[in-house]
């Protein structure tokens, strides 16, 4: 928690929408009520208030059925999974390209990812949590037209991760805001 008490807006932002999109494992549960409070200190109402709303919902849930909901949602759908490469995969060849470029975005960006693959949104928001805001940008902008998709996708299952999706989003384009001027 230390790390998320010397972030910036942003970064705390990008940091809390991970972890709400990790699965929740024993430590996950563990540290939730802590990220939840990080959640009502995010300085940007609109996003303060999709965060702790999310925090609620997961603290109010019982922990099996919220688990399950998840395992359902990320790990047994193919239109929701949280991998970005698979949601269009119609060509093996394309989709290890772009697994490739994913792995780019982190060794680009002086880090490697050995614990997921690289087109695991969790660990994407982690590593535009990580780099200086320009990088960020960039790295968001890449991972865009992907994150519209899972939004849509969410938004017609009518999942409340949908809403996560949003502060990414809003946040991707406060940075694009932010560089230009």
């Amino acid at each position: 928690m230390l790390l998320m008490e010397t972030a910036n807006r942003i970064q705390k932002e990008l940091m809390l929408t991970a972890y709400l999109f990790e699965y929740p494992t024993e430590d996950w549960w563990t540290n939730l009520l802590d990220y939840a409070e990080a959640a009502r200190e995010v300085e940007r109402p609109q996003t303060r208030e999709v965060l702790t709303e999310f925090f609620e919902y997961v603290v109010e849930s019982d922990r099996r059925e919220f688990e399950d909901a998840y395992v359902r949602t990320f790990d047994f759908s193919q239109n929701t999974n949280l991998y970005l490469t698979t949601h269009n995969r119609t060509d093996f060849g394309k989709q290890s390209e772009e697994m490739l470029a994913y792995k780019q975005l982190f060794l680009d960006s002086g880090f490697d990812i050995d614990r997921e693959l690289p087109d695991y949104l969790p660990a994407i928001l982690e590593l535009a949590a990580a780099v200086p805001e320009e990088r960020a940008e960039y790295i968001l902008s890449q991972v865009r037209p992907k994150m519209e998709l899972l939004r849509d996708r969410l938004i017609e299952a009518k999942l409340p991760y949908a809403f996560l999706i949003d502060v990414v989003l809003t946040e991707a384009a406060s940075l694009v805001g932010r560089s230009a001027s």
